[in-house]
């Protein structure tokens, strides 16, 4: 039996998407038609997008792509010049009075800044990056919370023509010198401290200890804390002081006219095994992926105030930057966490900042859904226009839950799923589809993305099979830095021809697309493959589970192994009845193959500062494997609670 759909677009809806704008401006029958033309004519969607948005070249390109050298290295914008920064603050693009950036500290203060305060501020510190030696081509970390000087540094660097390498704000030293000794960084842009739930955290002593690791860097500017009595330790040669030296540069703005496929921005992502992959983004590719992903399918519009509790070093970071002020919304920060000081902090945010487009990961849903409907009843959450969701699959209960507290049964959760290799999505939602719980209306425009068995043929509906590109597309990295061969081996090789991301997809009756989770957290067990989701949705709807993951251990006799690691709900006993009831619900879904053989309770489950489960961690954790690169977790001691509750004597 078909699953019904949870919310359909209305008339007024459908009139008001941009996606209806432009289907009507190219003549086309309606989205399947310009979904179809995307795919088998990539050249005219992109040159349509780049028209459509207006985004500007000091230098026109002669072809928007070339594919002579290969698919895995297609050029883009050929001998065109841009600038990334050019495009996103052009001062002509939309009213320099407009809000660009609203930011509100844990304690509830707050600063706002116009789209004319934000270039200026950019304008001022690139006058002060060039005074210092940095030029184009020159690699400069950002180890940054989510401040509007973030947000000016992101763009200052673009606009001088130089590399921004982001960092994760919670890195340790170790883990930010290995990427930016990787890229080569010559500058490091941080400030004295932030705050997070409650508590002063100091960054300029690791910032202290990461120049120390990286032997090409000249410069480490910081920003002071005006919070805070004192001041931390000074290094005369290399330290500089951020806001003084901007309140004495020239507000004069003239972005670097740069080649429209030169690197603007390296942004690391966390390897199985090894040091982390640096995907490379362009001026021209980055701003035009997401002017196609959120200008179009997302539907942002100007005027929209778009909250998403992120940071500069998940690929969130610079997509909010570009997308608030490329299509001319208001960027809301905040500082901290979202359940902090107490588990209504995100709801009373969108009511304070009248926010009509959020973003949120399934994960911290599902963190929030814990505490009740209590405290987001307690919110006016009627400016919400939009929801987005990415990270991570939704279970059932989750997504039911947002769409009926948060929504309201009003407003949609559009779905995407992508990457950072990506630039943003592959399959996406948009305002012409209508809902289904978990599920995505079908691949981002351009992206001819398909799912494929293991000799890359199409699959039928109903089957699950790898998630493929059968295009290249302009939001794409280029290469991994410094290693084309792990960059084909990484995407390339699996499946010639094709680009293969790594996740099980499947499509049902309806269209309708979904993602069972990475290829490489697969159970499979007495033949049948699935997902970590489709066990983790069973244990969720016990309504006796906060959190889980489930993954696929090795089994000397069946070859595979269920194992769970479990966050009990509140009120619950973690004790072998718990584990008995869990391991019930998963047989009674999905067959007794699938009973765990393991169930280990913890207090939070290993997760990325995006909150996304690292599942292949709790994998190796339970098959006593090296876990791999853990610098993008946010709890790394959450790893060690889970080790010594697996050590435990049976």
């Amino acid at each position: 039996m078909r699953e019904p759909f949870a919310w359909q677009p209305d008339a007024g809806t459908v009139a008001d998407a941009t996606l209806t704008a432009f289907i009507a401006h190219h003549g086309l029958a309606g989205y399947d038609a310009l979904l179809e033309r995307s795919t088998s004519d990539p050249a005219w969607f992109w040159n349509a997008v780049i028209d459509w948005f207006g985004i500007a070249f000091s230098t026109p390109y002669d072809a928007v792509m070339d594919s002579d050298d290969g698919a895995p290295w297609t050029r883009w914008c050929v001998g065109g010049e841009t600038n990334l920064a050019a495009n996103c603050l052009d001062p002509t693009r939309h009213d320099d009075a407009m809000p660009a950036i609203a930011w509100e500290a844990e304690d509830g203060t707050t600063r706002h800044w116009s789209r004319a305060e934000l270039r200026d501020a950019t304008a001022r510190l690139v006058h002060v990056l060039q005074g210092e030696g940095i030029g184009p081509g020159d690699a400069v970390g950002l180890y940054l919370p989510m401040l509007p000087e973030t947000v000016a540094a992101f763009f200052a660097v673009a606009a001088l023509g130089g590399v921004v390498v982001p960092l994760f704000s919670g890195f340790a030293a170790d883990a930010a010198a290995d990427r930016l000794n990787d890229a080569g960084a010559v500058a490091l842009l941080t400030t004295e401290s932030t705050r997070r739930r409650g508590r002063r955290v100091a960054m300029k002593p690791v910032a202290d200890a990461i120049a120390a690791r990286v032997p090409t860097l000249r410069r480490t500017l910081v920003l002071r804390d005006e919070r805070d009595d004192g001041h931390e330790a000074w290094d005369p040669e290399r330290d500089r002081d951020w806001r003084a030296l901007c309140s004495a540069a020239p507000q004069a703005w003239v972005p670097r006219a740069m080649p429209a496929d030169a690197p603007f921005m390296l942004i690391y992502t966390s390897g199985t095994t090894g040091r982390a992959k640096g995907t490379v983004h362009t001026h021209c590719g980055f701003v035009t992926k997401l002017a196609a992903d959120f200008g179009l399918s997302l539907d942002f519009h100007a005027g929209d105030r778009f909250l998403w509790m992120s940071d500069m070093g998940w690929v969130v970071g610079p997509m909010q930057a570009v997308v608030s002020t490329l299509l001319g919304g208001t960027l809301v920060l905040a500082e901290g966490a979202p359940d902090w000081p107490d588990p209504g902090r995100l709801w009373r945010l969108v009511e304070r900042h009248r926010v009509s487009y959020l973003g949120v990961a399934p994960t911290v849903a599902r963190a929030l859904m814990r505490h009740g409907p209590e405290p987001v009843a307690a919110a006016d959450l009627s400016s919400l226009r939009i929801t987005v969701s990415s990270g991570e699959p939704w279970n059932p209960d989750s997504w039911h839950w947002f769409f009926e507290h948060v929504c309201r049964r009003r407003v949609p959760i559009l779905n995407v799923s992508g990457g950072t290799e990506i630039g943003w999505g592959i399959l996406t939602g948009t305002p012409l589809h209508p809902l289904k719980p978990c599920a995505f209306a079908g691949p981002c425009l351009g992206m001819g993305a398909d799912i494929v068995d293991a000799d890359g043929h199409g699959v039928a509906t109903g089957e699950v099979g790898e998630l493929v590109l059968r295009v290249p597309s302009i939001g794409l990295t280029r290469g991994l830095w410094q290693d084309p061969e792990r960059y084909l081996e990484s995407y390339w090789n699996t499946q010639p021809g094709l680009w293969v991301h790594g996740d099980w997809a499947s499509r049902d009756a309806d269209g309708m697309w979904y993602i069972h989770g990475r290829s490489d957290d697969t159970i499979k067990l007495a033949g049948k493959r699935t997902g970590p989701a489709e066990i983790e949705s069973r244990l969720m709807a016990t309504g006796r589970v906060a959190e889980a993951a489930a993954c696929g251990i090795a089994d000397p006799v069946k070859g595979q192994a269920v194992a769970l690691a479990v966050v009990p709900a509140a009120g619950e006993t973690p004790d072998a009845a718990l584990a008995e009831a869990l391991a019930e619900a998963v047989v009674t879904g999905l067959g007794n193959p699938f009973r765990p053989a393991r169930v280990v309770f913890v207090d939070e489950l290993p997760k990325t500062r995006s909150q996304k489960v690292m599942r292949r961690v709790v994998r190796a954790v339970f098959e006593g494997r090296d876990p791999g690169d853990l610098a993008s977790l946010v709890n790394p001691d959450a790893v060690a609670a889970l080790t010594a509750k697996i050590d435990l004597p049976r």
